[in-house]
């Protein structure tokens, strides 16, 4: 039994609270912060359980993630909040001797750029305090790089090409909305596209590459190369992969707003004066659209995303493996109020804490989750509403 901080209430934070309550025997005590108290205590309303509770924070400041800490003393930080702010509560859990948790990798807000450095830079100080800190542990990244770890385990002496793909064939019923904090999404599909081939990295233009995959359950869909974070982390701790793509379906309405937001400015990153105050364009933006936590209700449909590996078997003889999951937006809806899209990061990332907490991903760090057994993890999530599925030997389609 133990106690955790989540840091962040939006979609995949109000998710993780409701996941981490179904389970007291692991997490006895949850505490939900944000720089908003009120949304932390709708969320622990809803829950409706002693255990669950509230509190604020606002996680760009050291002193107050230090003061929060130190107050509460968890045994582990689940950390969704946004991706700018990975470092400060990393630096807070060093200072306090917490174990950390992530869904997200850093990037700089006054940068539209996201890389593992950063955060691989604290590796040494976490082994030196005895601190695990688990990164990317939501769906892609998190679940994509547990099926890949999964796959070399059981089936593969050497996978060679790795392709991730994410479809989400699900209908909310607006003009144009994001599925998980607009501003974050915007950034990360509107810069070049890049792939892993033969030692290199190979830069494409934003959504330049694309194809028809078919997708369990849902049937083709146009899908578009872009760059992802897990990509970096699985071709360092699987070095016979050639070649590692990432793939993400979007529809022609949705891309044809995409090109007016651009083509007007408003997915600008820096500063304008309007009426002598100083606002980015694109978090103006954010403020207007639809919020992500609200799509839910009438959300229908459902996501699918898994790993296409082809390689050597365990015997040296070729080998197709497709690996995947499919979430219901209704089901996520009926079991959270958030739909599919928070589910599928939540609910990992409640499993990567049950990990931990229970003692089967302990190793003083800064590791990736594909650097731990995939066994236990995968089991949990099957138990939690994410079953997954694999067939072997088919046309991957890539």
């Amino acid at each position: 039994m133990a106690k955790v901080v989540i840091i962040g209430c939006g979609g995949v934070g109000t998710v993780v609270a409701h996941k981490c309550a179904q389970h007291p025997d692991v997490f006895s005590e949850i505490v939900i912060a944000s720089r908003t108290r009120s949304k932390c205590e709708a969320v622990v309303e809803t829950i409706g359980k002693p255990n669950v509770s509230a509190d604020v924070v606002d996680a760009d400041s050291v002193p107050q993630l230090v003061e929060l800490f130190n107050r509460h003393k968890p045994q582990l930080v689940i950390n969704v909040a946004l991706p700018y702010q990975d470092l400060t509560i990393m630096d807070a859990c060093l200072i306090c001797g917490v174990n950390y948790l992530d869904t997200a990798n850093y990037e700089p807000k006054d940068v539209a750029h996201f890389e593992y450095s950063w955060q691989w830079a604290y590796k040494q100080r976490f082994e030196e305090a005895g601190l695990t800190a688990i990164l990317g542990c939501g769906f892609d990244p998190g679940v994509s790089g547990v099926f890949t770890a999964y796959a070399a385990k059981h089936h593969f002496s050497e996978m060679e090409y790795l392709d991730i793909v994410d479809c989400n064939a699900g209908d909310h019923g607006k003009a144009f909305a994001t599925n998980f904090n607009p501003e974050i999404n915007i950034r990360e599909i509107t810069q070049n596209g890049r792939y892993y081939q033969d030692g290199k990295w190979v830069t494409t233009g934003p959504l330049e590459i694309h194809k028809t995959l078919t997708y369990p359950n849902i049937g083709g869909r146009e899908s578009y190369l872009l760059y992802h974070e897990e990509l970096e982390s699985l071709v360092k701790n699987f070095p016979s992969i050639k070649r590692a793509r990432f793939w993400m379906t979007f529809g022609q309405e949705y891309l044809t707003h995409l090109r007016v937001i651009q083509d007007i400015g408003m997915a600008r990153i820096d500063e304008i004066d309007y009426n002598g105050q100083k606002i980015v364009p694109l978090q103006f933006l954010k403020a207007v659209l639809p919020n992500p936590q609200d799509l839910g209700e009438n959300y229908h449909g459902e996501t699918s995303i898994g790993c296409r590996i082809s390689g050597k078997d365990k015997e040296g003889k070729p080998l197709t493996y497709y690996i995947w999951n499919n979430c219901s937006h209704e089901a996520a809806y009926k079991e959270t109020g958030m739909q599919a899209v928070s589910y599928t990061t939540g609910v990992p990332a409640m499993v990567g804490a049950m990990m931990f907490l229970t003692g089967k991903w302990v190793k003083p760090g800064v590791n990736n989750v594909e650097e731990f057994d995939p066994d236990p993890f995968l089991a949990e999530l099957a138990k939690d509403g994410l079953p997954w599925n694999e067939t072997f030997n088919q046309d991957l389609e890539v």
